[in-house]
C-alpha cells in the first residue's frame, strides 16, 4: 500500500474487513443450514468434529482444498477456469454498499445510486454460471447454464419492478437514507406499506441465488449438479462460496430496504442498548433462516412452472404494485 493515497487508506481497510467478514461467515451458514435443515427432518445434523459439529465447515474446506483438480479434456480452459471468479467476485463486491451502522465508519462507500449498483453488480454473476456451464463441454452442465440464464432473467424483472416501488415510495437511490427514513420502530418500516414490494423482492432473491424451491439449475435428480458438475477442489468451493455470500446480500439488502436496517424495532431501552451493527445482523439472520426453512418445506417446481410463475404472476402483480405505489405518492 505504499502508493496507495492517504483518503484511501481507509476505503481500502473497511473494504478488506467487509469482504473477510462475509467470506468468514460463509462457513457458519453452511454449519448452520445443515443444522436447520437435520432439526426439521428429524435428524442429529453434524455433531462430530468440534462442539456441535462447528469444526465441519473446516474439515469440508480443507477437504475441498486437498482435492484433485481435475479439468475436462474437452473444456475451454481458461473460460472454466475464470467461471468461478465471475459467480462469486459480484456477491462479495456488493455488500460494499451495505449500511451496517450510522456513519462513514460502518460502510466501505456511500453511493448515490446505491441500489441501482447493488442490482447491476448482482446480475453479473449469471455470466460466471453460464460461462461454467458452457465452458465444461458437458450437456449437464450447459443445460444447468442455459436454465440458470433464463431464470435470472426472468426474474430480474421482478426484482427490478419491486425495487422501483420501494424506491418511488421511499424517494431515494442512496441505502443510508432507506434507513434513516424508517426511524422511530417498526410502524415506521416500509414493510408495511410496501409488503407486497417485499414479497416479491424476497421471492426474486430465492430464485436469482438458485434456492429451493428456485434451484432447477443445478437439479441433482435430472442434471447430476448442473452448472458445476465437472468442477472439483478450490473451484467448486468458490461456487459455494457465492451462493452463500448472495444470500447475506439478499437479507442485507431486505433488512435495508424494509425492516429499518440497523435501527431497533422500538426506539426505547433496553432495545437501544444493542449497537446497530447487530440489530441489522439480527434481521439478515432472520431472513437466511426463512431460507434454509423454505428449502426443509417446499419441493421443487417443474421448469415450466418456475417459468409461468415469474411471467404469469410475479411480473403482473408487481408491475400492478408499481401503478399503484406510483398513484399513491402522485395524490399523497
Amino acid at each position: 500500500m505504499g502508493n496507495l493515497p492517504p483518503e484511501l487508506l481507509p476505503i481500502v481497510l473497511r473494504a478488506a474487513i467487509v469482504i473477510g467478514f462475509v467470506m468468514s461467515l460463509v462457513p457458519l451458514l453452511t454449519w448452520a443450514e445443515r443444522k436447520v435443515v437435520a432439526d426439521m427432518q428429524v435428524r442429529i445434523g453434524p455433531n462430530r468434529a468440534g462442539p456441535f459439529g462447528l469444526l465441519q465447515p473446516l474439515a469440508d474446506g480443507l477437504k475441498l482444498l486437498f482435492k484433485e483438480e481435475i479439468i475436462p479434456t474437452q473444456a475451454d480452459k481458461w473460460v472454466y477456469l475464470l467461471a468461478p471468479a465471475v459467480a462469486m467476485v459480484p456477491a462479495l463486491i456488493s455488500v460494499a454498499i451495505i449500511p451496517f451502522g450510522k456513519g462513514e465508519l460502518w460502510r466501505v462507500a456511500d453511493v448515490n445510486v446505491g441500489i441501482l449498483y447493488i442490482l447491476a453488480v448482482t446480475s453479473l454473476s449469471v455470466y460466471g454460471i453460464v460461462l461454467a456451464g458452457w465452458s465444461s463441454n458437458s450437456k449437464w452442465s450447459l443445460l444447468g447454464g442455459l436454465r440458470s440464464s433464463a431464470q435470472m432473467i426472468s426474474y430480474e424483472l421482478t426484482m427490478g419492478l419491486a425495487v422501483a416501488s420501494v424506491v418511488i415510495a421511499a424517494g431515494t437511490l442512496r441505502l443510508p437514507q432507506f434507513v434513516e427514513l424508517q426511524a422511530g420502530g417498526v410502524l415506521h418500516w416500509l414493510v408495511i406499506p410496501q409488503f407486497v414490494s417485499f414479497l416479491a423482492l424476497f421471492i426474486a432473491g430465492l430464485a436469482e441465488t438458485n434456492r429451493a424451491p428456485f434451484d432447477l439449475p443445478e437439479a441433482e435428480s435430472e442434471l447430476v449438479a448442473g452448472y458445476h458438475t465437472e468442477y472439483t477442489g478450490f473451484k467448486f468451493l468458490m461456487f459455494t462460496l457465492g451462493e452463500y455470500s448472495a444470500i447475506f446480500t439478499v437479507s442485507a439488502v431486505l433488512s435495508t430496504l424494509f425492516l429499518g436496517g440497523w435501527q431497533p424495532p422500538f426506539p426505547v431501552a433496553p432495545f437501544t442498548w444493542l449497537p446497530g451493527p447487530v440489530w441489522l445482523l439480527l434481521k439478515c439472520s432472520v431472513i437466511i433462516f426463512i431460507f434454509m426453512w423454505l428449502r426443509a418445506t417446499l419441493p421443487r417446481f417443474r421448469y415450466d412452472q418456475l417459468m409461468a410463475f415469474g411471467w404469469k404472476f410475479m411480473l403482473p402483480v408487481t408491475l400492478i404494485n408499481l401503478a399503484v405505489t406510483a398513484a399513491w405518492v402522485a395524490l399523497r
